[in-house]
């Protein structure tokens, strides 16, 4: 499975429908958090693919809630590893949430981002400011821990 967690750039998305492509799943689970209502979802969500593609707007719309609807969907299907795309300073953050809920192997895979001064300095206080968030606040209500022998 392909988790794609949402956001801008796009670019992320496109990385997940490429790695589905090259065969390394056959469904992409992609993350509406830019809203069920953004028209550049379509190409995603409404798109035809030669493989399963489905997408969900979290709750809430932050990574917590993305990690809790991979839980959700972990439990009824079974999945024992997932690829989880993002870019990439939000990698490392994402994986702390993801790994607090999901007890099976994560891959994580980073799409192309900025590379600015200004921008990696922003995202530095960004994510390390959601590290703390996510370290206070992270829960995984909709159900324990999944367990590895899923």
């Amino acid at each position: 499975m392909i988790v794609v967690l949402g956001g801008t750039p796009y670019e992320r998305f496109d990385r997940g429908i490429e790695l589905a492509q090259q065969g390394y799943a056959p469904e992409v689970l992609i993350s509406q958090s830019t809203g069920a209502d953004d028209p550049e979802m379509d190409r995603y969500c409404g798109g035809r693919f030669a493989f399963r593609v489905s997408c969900f707007v979290p709750d809430p719309w932050t990574t917590d809630g993305e990690a809790r609807e991979i839980v959700r969907r972990a439990k009824i299907y079974g999945w024992r590893h997932i690829i989880v795309v993002t870019f990439t300073p939000h990698v490392s953050r994402a994986r702390y949430i993801v790994e607090k809920c999901f007890d099976g192997e994560i891959t994580m895979v980073a799409s192309p981002s900025e590379s600015g001064l200004g921008f990696w300095a922003w995202m530095y206080v960004r994510q390390s400011g959601g590290y703390v968030r996510a370290f206070v606040n992270q829960h995984c209500e909709t159900a324990e821990k999944t367990a590895s022998a899923f």
